[in-house]
């Protein structure tokens, strides 16, 4: 009997998931999602200048590389289009329940049963594809409430609140406030922008594919697998080792340096600007548009601490910024994995007691005590360095792997003693990168653990989510 599959979320991972099911001729699957349509954290973050810092020919399904991309270093409408397509060459649509957001998964001890929109369904296998970066994070300010002007999130952008000639406040200084600063800088009468921390920045050396370029990697043999294999060799050799306080950390520390004594002139910003941490240690900034932005005369970088929110604006210990608007680019709640969604497993345990002083799965996949629970983008399976999608194809190709085993009411579940393995292996190898002691990131938790990033290489990662899965797992 072929397994019923639920699949929660309908973004990069949950579409692979799916996709991969269908060219192996089983549709015994449903796709629970919460929003109206596919695309996951592509979808709901639309700011200005949403896009990638991963070249697209890498940022995309090995199985549909995709020859029109457009540039270098895709927008978010551009890939959200790229996943609408996915959806619907590979006829995933009709198998998505839009609006339909799930509250519970429990296993009864034959299968799990999955609540969704007050709705419970039963199913064999539950692969959970809600991603990391999908749950936005306010910060605990006091008086965020009293603001009298309007605020949002960076993840939920207001598009009815036209910008133009008005005094605005960004709060955060990462990746999303690196790209939306820029096109708010230019619409806005006054920016401040809130920085915490600084961050380590490096140039993108974007570029426009025309036509002639569109038309080689879709006619020419072998082109775009090519440039793919270099973009993804690339990033292996020579960003993976700065992580790993290697030979490469020096290099990427010194372009950084370069490229901001070469775009900020101002000796004193640029001394605001210059990070005190080792580079990786927060998500290196890919940009040449973020520091100009800076330099405007309508831009100011403001360090002071922030003491509270007023009614018209934002109070550091030094000053009172009077604003209308306050956008909050402070990022997501990414080491409350599953949250809110209440996962139960064999005898009723909770996953998130379980994971209550950190989250931790085998291979960032599976976790004992949850037969035939799958988790895409799970724990320590984020990136520093490289395209996210190659982990979750490896990660799907483990599901799949497993899928044979599961058939007939069969259920697996991770060894403990495998589990106890894979987490030394993991502090082991955690020890001797660059998020250690010292480094403050949303990579870890509160208590220093870092619960978010893969220590290892790809290669690594792609070798040990091909073993048979017999190894690791036992049946229950």
């Amino acid at each position: 009997m072929t397994p019923r599959v639920a699949i929660i979320g309908a973004g990069f991972g949950g579409l692979c998931m799916a996709i991969r099911l269908e060219q192996a001729g089983i549709r015994s699957y449903t796709i629970f999602e919460k929003a109206g349509s596919p695309g996951g954290t592509w979808r709901d973050n639309t700011y200005p200048g949403a896009g990638c810092d991963i070249p697209s020919h890498l940022y995309s399904y090995s199985f549909e590389k995709y020859a029109s991309w457009s540039r270098r270093y895709p927008g978010q409408r551009e890939i959200l289009g790229y996943l609408e397509h996915c959806t619907d060459k590979y006829d995933v649509r009709p198998k998505i329940r839009f609006n339909t957001e799930v509250t519970e998964a429990a296993f009864d001890g034959s299968c799990w049963q999955v609540t969704a929109s007050g709705v419970t369904e039963a199913f064999d296998v539950l692969v959970v594809a809600v991603g990391q970066l999908n749950r936005p994070r306010l910060p605990d300010i006091p008086g965020m409430d009293d603001f009298a002007g309007a605020s949002f999130h960076s993840a939920r952008w207001d598009h009815s609140h036209d910008l133009t000639g008005r005094r605005v406040a960004v709060i955060g200084s990462g990746s999303s406030a690196a790209q939306l600063i820029p096109p708010v800088a230019r619409q806005a009468d006054r920016l401040e922008v809130f920085q915490r921390t600084p961050n380590w920045v490096i140039p993108k050396p974007d570029a426009v594919f025309g036509l002639p370029a569109r038309l080689a990697f879709r006619f020419v043999p072998g082109l775009q697998r090519a440039y793919r294999e270099y973009i993804y060799r690339y990033a292996e050799a020579t960003l993976y080792p700065a992580l790993a306080r290697g030979w490469s950390e020096g290099l990427l520390r010194r372009r950084a340096l370069r490229h901001l004594r070469n775009q900020v002139e101002d000796p004193e910003l640029r001394a605001r600007l210059t990070p005190d941490y080792p580079p990786g240690c927060k998500r290196v900034i890919i940009d040449s548009r973020f520091y100009p932005a800076l330099n405007r005369p309508n831009v100011d970088v403001v360090t002071d601490k922030i003491v509270r929110i007023t009614e018209k604006g934002v109070q550091t210990t030094e000053a009172v910024h009077e604003v209308d608007t306050i956008v909050y680019a402070t990022g997501f709640r990414t080491t409350e994995f599953l949250t809110p969604m209440r996962v139960t497993g064999r005898g009723g345990a909770d996953l998130a007691e379980r994971w209550a002083g950190g989250a931790e799965a085998y291979l960032g996949i599976a976790t004992p005590g949850f037969p035939n629970l799958f988790l895409l983008y799970g724990p320590n399976t984020n990136l520093g360095h490289n395209s996210i999608i190659f982990m979750l194809e490896c990660q799907v190709d483990h599901v799949m792997n497993c899928l044979p085993h599961l058939s007939g009411g069969r259920r697996l579940e991770v060894r403990q003693e495998v589990m106890d393995a894979w987490r030394r292996r993991l502090d082991e190898t955690l020890e001797h990168m660059v998020w250690g002691d010292g480094c403050r990131s949303w990579y870890k938790t509160a208590e220093g653990r870092v619960t978010n990033n893969w220590p290892g290489t790809t290669m690594l990662y792609r070798r040990l989510t091909s073993m048979p899965p017999r190894a690791a797992y036992r049946e229950v």
